[in-house]
Order: C-alpha cells, then sequence, then structure tokens
C-alpha cells in the first residue's frame, strides 16, 4: 500500500456549525475542499480503530465516500464501517457507531436542505458516544483546517458500496453493512411490536412520507414488513440524490401533499413524515396537526407506556427555543428539565451523565437515550406505540394533554437566505438595547425580562454564550431571535414566539390568533420588515 501526502492549501470558511461543515456541492467539489476537512478531522481526534461512514444518499455522498476510505486507510485506521450503497441514516449511523464501539463517524448529510448538484451537502463528525463532536472538538477541526498544508491517501480502486461483505484497502478492511437491519432491530427492542401490529390489524391506518430520502428503507421495513403496515403506507420511500426534486424537510410546507391527505375526508388515523438523514420527524393525526414542542411533551408524558421506558424518565431536556410545554410535563413527572442551546450535540453530555432521557427541539427534532441523535423513525413508533396502548385518536390524546397540562401556543418565523448584514443588523439592533427593555410595554405586553441566553453545561463546565435574544413578558409569553447555522447561503433569522394558555382557559384557539399580539410586538422590537424589507416569513411552523 502507497501512502501519499499530497500538498493542499487551507479555505478560510471550513468552520463547523452546529452540525457540522454545511455547503453548496459547488463549494465541495473544489479541489481538495473535502480531504481537507476530512483530514483535519483525522488530525485532531484520538484513536484509529473502527471509523463508520454513511450518508442520506444526496448528490456527492458516494464520491466523498470513496475519498475518505483511501483517506482512512492512509491515516491507519483498522476498519471502516459503511452502509450499503453509501446509505445511512444519521440515528441509524450513531447506533452503529455506539454498537461497534467505534472511534466514531463521519454523517455525509445536510440533513433537511435540499439535494442535487446546485444544492446542499455536508460532513458531520460524531465521537464514539455516536453524538455529534463537542464544541471542543469542532474548534479544533476549525483550527486545523486553517493551517493544513497537506493530506494523506492511498491509491486504490473503488470500493464496491453495493455488495454487503468485506474486502481490504491495504491493511485496512471495509466491511460494507445492512444499513437497515441493526437500526430496525434496535426499534423492535424498545416498543411493542406486537401491540401494534395488532393496532394495524384492527383497522388501524396510516401514512409515512420519506420524501425520497433515507429513511424509505428504514420506514418500509419496519412499517410493512414488521408490523404489517399496508403496501404503500410508505411513499416516496425510494431515496434519490436530489430527493425527487423536493425540499426534504418534514413541515408542513414542504409535506403539504401529506398534509392535505390527513385533512380530507377519508385521512388515514395517523400520518408522519422525516427528513432528508432522518432525524427529523412531523406527525399529524386526522384532522390535527401536532406542534414538534407539543410532540415532545405528549411523549414525554406517556412514554412510560413503551417497554424501554417503563421504569420512567431520569429527565428531559429542551432546546431554548422549544416551547416550555414539556416544562410542565417535568414538573408533573417530579424529573428535571434541562434548557440547552440549540444544537444536539449539547443533550449528548446530560444523556452520557443519565441525567435525562427524552430530548426535543422545536426543529421537528425528538429523541432518547437509545442513540445519540435525535431520531425521526424512532419518534414515529413511540407515537404508535402511545396509540396502541391508549386506544385513542391522536387528537384526543392532544386534547386530553391540553385540559391536563394547559396549551402552549407556538410558531417559528423563518426569514431564510437573508443578506448577513441586514440579519445581523435585526439582532445587533435588538441585543443593543436588550438590558433596556425590561418594564416596559409593547403592543399591550408588559416585558418582564430579556437576555442574551448562555448555557452552562454542569457536566463538563463548558459556556456556551449568544445563542439567542430572549424577551419574556409578564404574562408567560416569549419571543425569541436567534440565528440559524443550518442554512449554506446567506442568513436565516428565526423568530420563536410563544404563549401559554392555562388549562381550563381557551384551549382551542387558531395558532396564528393567539400568537397575533407577539407577532405584532416582535416587529416593534426588532424591526424586521425594516431592516430586511420582507413583509413576511418564508416559512411558518
Amino acid at each position: 500500500m502507497t501512502i501519499r501526502d499530497v500538498a493542499t492549501r487551507p479555505y478560510a470558511d471550513q468552520k463547523p456549525g452546529t452540525s457540522g461543515l454545511r455547503k453548496k456541492v459547488r463549494v465541495f467539489q473544489q479541489e481538495n475542499y473535502a480531504a481537507n476537512f476530512i483530514q483535519s478531522v483525522f488530525d485532531v481526534i484520538d484513536g484509529r480503530d473502527i471509523l463508520v461512514i454513511g450518508g442520506d444518499g444526496r448528490y456527492f455522498n458516494r464520491e466523498v465516500i470513496q475519498i475518505a476510505i483511501r483517506m482512512a486507510a492512509a491515516n491507519g485506521f483498522a476498519r471502516v464501517v459503511v452502509g450499503r450503497g453509501g446509505i445511512l441514516s444519521t440515528p441509524a449511523a450513531s447506533h452503529v457507531i455506539r454498537l461497534r464501539k467505534a472511534t466514531g463517524g463521519l454523517i455525509l448529510s445536510a440533513s433537511h436542505n435540499p439535494g442535487g448538484p446546485d444544492e446542499d451537502f455536508g460532513i458531520k463528525y460524531n465521537g464514539t458516544n455516536g453524538g455529534p463532536a463537542t464544541e471542543k472538538v469542532t474548534d479544533a477541526i476549525y483550527a486545523r483546517t486553517k493551517e493544513i498544508d497537506r493530506y494523506r491517501v492511498v491509491d486504490a480502486d473503488e470500493i464496491d458500496l453495493d455488495t454487503i461483505g468485506e474486502t481490504h484497502v491495504g491493511d485496512m478492511a471495509v466491511e460494507v453493512i445492512d444499513s437497515v437491519a441493526d437500526y430496525a432491530d434496535l426499534m423492535e427492542s424498545l416498543f411493542d411490536f406486537a401491540a401494534i401490529r395488532a393496532m394495524i390489524a384492527g383497522g388501524f391506518t396510516l401514512s409515512f412520507d420519506a420524501m425520497h430520502a433515507v429513511t424509505g428503507p428504514y420506514a418500509t421495513e419496519i412499517l410493512e414488513r414488521r408490523l404489517g403496515a399496508a403496501a404503500g403506507t410508505v411513499q416516496n420511500g425510494v431515496p434519490l440524490r436530489d430527493f425527487g426534486g423536493h425540499h426534504p424537510d418534514p413541515n408542513l410546507v414542504h409535506a403539504h401533499e401529506l398534509y392535505e391527505r390527513m385533512m380530507g375526508e377519508a385521512a388515514p388515523d395517523f400520518g408522519a413524515a422525516s427528513d432528508g438523514d432522518g432525524d427529523r420527524n412531523l406527525i399529524i393525526g386526522r384532522g390535527i396537526f401536532v406542534s414538534p414542542s407539543d410532540s415532545l411533551a405528549v411523549l414525554a408524558a406517556n412514554a412510560h407506556l413503551a417497554p424501554a421506558y417503563s421504569a420512567g424518565l431520569a429527565g428531559i431536556a429542551r432546546s431554548m427555543p422549544t416551547s416550555q410545554a414539556a416544562d410542565r410535563v417535568a414538573e408533573a413527572l417530579g424529573i428535571g428539565l434541562f434548557e440547552t442551546p440549540t444544537g444536539w450535540k449539547f443533550f449528548g453530555n446530560l444523556l452520557d451523565a443519565g441525567l435525562v432521557t427524552i430530548c426535543g427541539e422545536e426543529s421537528a427534532g425528538t429523541g432518547s437515550n437509545h442513540v445519540r441523535e435525535k431520531d425521526g423513525v424512532w419518534a414515529v413508533l413511540l407515537w404508535l406505540n402511545i396509540l396502541a396502548s391508549r386506544k385513542q385518536s391522536v387528537a384526543e390524546i392532544l386534547t386530553e394533554h391540553w385540559a391536563r397540562f394547559g396549551r402552549n401556543y407556538y410558531a417559528r418565523h423563518d426569514y431564510e437566505a437573508l443578506p448577513v448584514d441586514k440579519a445581523d443588523a435585526v439582532v445587533g439592533g435588538l441585543r443593543d438595547k436588550l438590558d433596556r427593555l425590561a418594564g416596559i410595554e409593547v403592543n399591550g405586553l408588559r416585558i418582564a425580562s430579556a437576555d442574551d441566553f448562555s448555557y452552562l453545561d454542569q457536566t463538563d463546565q463548558s459556556l456556551s454564550r449568544h445563542q439567542g435574544l430572549r424577551v419574556l413578558f409578564d404574562d408567560g409569553s416569549r419571543i425569541v431571535f436567534r440565528l440559524s447555522g443550518t442554512g449554506t447561503e446567506g442568513a436565516t433569522l428565526r423568530v420563536y414566539l410563544e404563549r401559554y394558555e392555562p388549562a381550563g382557559g381557551d384551549l382551542g384557539l387558531a395558532v396564528g390568533d393567539a400568537l397575533k399580539p407577539l407577532i405584532d410586538a416582535a416587529e416593534a422590537l426588532a424591526g424586521i420588515k425594516v431592516h430586511t424589507g420582507r413583509e413576511r416569513p418564508d416559512v411558518i411552523t
């Protein structure tokens, strides 16, 4: 085996975000761009045992996997484990890393972002616990990308990614595995598949939109083969390099066909969708949409109905922008509630320390301690387990939940692909006056406090600053302003709006009507229209 050191030069734009390095495909196709980042990962991490590689099958996925395999061999790894066809959902990759006790893994995905030659690509490194690399590691990777001058690679024929089995690149074993089997077995160990099968056999109907993304094979194996749902239950189930030209983000905008189906007269009992890499979920009952924040709260309140969680939860964690609905569940259960910055890596330490069992984000990500990533199919199966146990509809379960805990009316308004200077003007202008807002009345709402959220991780004492601007009102309502790190062009401004209505109050309002005073207050505080010229958000979820 001949190892070559290839001279290269640094790129200045390889700082990983909350979910790794994401750029347009054409950026990754620049000379040595992907190789630079992969070598920077290898230069920083400890261990050269097993490396897991997989992705969501998007455009440029296979090409980068071939590069990564040859570089892993040159960098001394003993074994690479790769999903057949280069496919591994993000939660499945996390499970394989943990199952094999691997050094870590490279997950090739841009999650819910579009795919294709003119769209998005990404590389994320997950550590030995199966979760996204810590900030300490990603900071070290970024520092290395700024000074890298060579990468190591071996000359070798391309690996056949479509045939299960083992081959070698030099001294390194390359094992192509069934992308679905281990994950499906894990799900069967967590949930009462017999009860779900009986419910489906009794006439319960469901529809799952895989969005031509990675979860198609997983959902087909689990829902149709193992649980007995009718053929065709999984729609858009074949992963495509461009996701069929669609945007694989499971929200009411991009999964509108599923939404219309669930709102129709002949709607199935249950509808769900997942995203590009399989870590997000959309839940819709017949005639009712379940917001991600409400879904987290309902799952936490009912998790004990599934075998894996029958002993109860250690705690619940949510990202700061996620609604406070889960807080009330934690209080009722007498368990801890942890509020973290956005990004699943912040949940990893809490999960590893045994402080929490279930975690969730308002951006449609929920998961538990079974892996160290959010997990879309897991959320769908926990919902099905709850439905099978309670023998109620989604609407009935949600209505009873609000009657017990109250309702957190909630929405997120996204302003996408803004010029960076205009997005910074909105956030910077508001940040400059945060310390003067307490006591002021805006649009009939009195501000109790305002701050720039910081998080001290009690497991490792790391401090994360500037995680979102919070404006809290006397009545318990709040508005959060945050710039997202998941886009690849410009900046995305997210505005989170939340109003709490106690049990016994008006729990049946339309969300837009309930939040109208907060929407007006957000504009008055931040001047989004003035700074950006946008009359309305691009996406409301």
